[in-house]
């Protein structure tokens, strides 16, 4: 039997992670099997369409590498269809309310103005596309037994259902996209590496049971994706020249390591005391006498020659970069160039 999973989100923005939890488990799950996954956007609510929703998701997927073999599929596009298995299930038991919906078993199918609801469309669409297994979150455990009853009705058989646990905020309760750090987009924004976030997720995989966010593991996956990035996208993740990766190495987020190759490229003027003035004036000896450019030996040595001799690492930082905190002093020193570098420190202490 050829295995066909679906991910069938709202469009409603860009997903929470507990849904990209849903979206990578059938990915995975189709995968394994030599699957086929359907993208379906389970759009027949208009109050809960978000305007661009469906381009959210489109992108938060491409980002975390999940692709599909079918759709996207608009239920939105599938009305006829719906009329059809709603044809099946009043010939099955389904009735007519005095308001022009119609219900089965309790369960609302279509609305008075004959659209159908998520209840028989989801079940209508999972008949019709073949789908073999639903991979879904622990809360639509209660559907199950309701979309059976639907699926006998249309004369077919539901699929095997694979409820995994859900992912759940700091309080405990299912996580949601008014969370703060809880969304795909959120992440992205905050620099975390897209491979860091998938890498997070396949390690959950089909949670048997839920699972508190941690926000922790997915920083610590960041820093080792960071630290892994071939040169050149590190560069173009962080709009930084080539030159500078080695300083962006141990930065925690690609935001973070914008904000090292803006430090290292432009840095903030500064003006330092007196008290400066050893080291600056020893470091200016030791660069003068190297070449324009210095390979990761030479600038270790440097800072060897300076931490022997009692100079002030935290003075040579702030008139390279202008900031007190930032990656390893050496990555700096090599960045730099001769003569660049030399300006830096006297204009640290020339007075203005």
């Amino acid at each position: 039997m050829a295995i066909r999973v679906r991910f069938a989100p709202s469009p409603t923005g860009s997903l929470h992670l507990g849904n990209a939890l849903s979206a990578v488990a059938n990915r995975s799950f189709a995968d394994s099997r030599a699957g086929v996954l359907v993208l379906r956007i389970d759009d027949t609510d208009p109050a809960r369409v978000v305007a661009g929703g469906e381009d959210a998701i489109l992108a938060d997927l491409d980002w975390l590498g999940v692709g599909w073999e079918e759709g996207p599929l608009r239920q939105s596009d599938r009305s006829g269809m719906y009329a059809e298995a709603l044809e099946r299930a009043l010939a099955n038991g389904a009735v007519h309310d005095p308001d022009g919906s119609v219900r089965l078993a309790g369960t609302t199918l279509a609305r008075a103005d004959g659209s159908a609801t998520y209840q028989l469309a989801t079940v209508a669409d999972d008949l019709d596309l073949g789908i073999t297994h639903v991979i879904r979150g622990s809360d639509h455990r209660p559907n199950e037994e309701v979309h059976r009853r639907i699926a006998t009705a249309l004369g077919g058989e539901l699929p095997e259902v694979i409820h995994h646990g859900l992912l759940l905020g700091d309080d405990g309760k299912k996580l949601s996209k008014r969370a703060q750090h809880s969304s795909v987009a959120d992440l992205r924004e905050e620099g975390i590496p897209a491979v860091a976030v998938r890498a997070y997720l396949d390690e959950l995989g089909l949670p048997r049971h839920d699972v508190h966010l941690d926000l922790g593991r997915i920083h610590r996956l960041a820093i080792d994706a960071i630290a892994s990035m071939p040169d050149e996208d590190l560069a173009a993740a962080a709009d930084a020249p080539l030159e500078l990766v080695r300083a962006l190495r141990g930065a925690r987020t690609l935001v973070e390591a914008g904000e090292i190759a803006r430090q290292i490229v432009s840095p903030a003027p500064v003006e330092l005391g007196s008290d400066a003035r050893p080291t600056l004036e020893r470091f200016a000896e030791l660069r003068r006498s190297g070449p324009e450019s210095l390979d990761e030996e030479g600038a270790r040595a440097i800072v060897r020659e300076l931490k022997a001799v009692g100079a002030s690492l935290r003075v040579l930082r702030l008139a390279l970069t202008g900031a007190e905190r930032g990656p390893e002093l050496w990555t700096v020193v090599a960045a730099v160039p001769r003569d660049e570098a030399l300006s830096r420190v006297a204009a640290a202490i020339t007075p203005r």
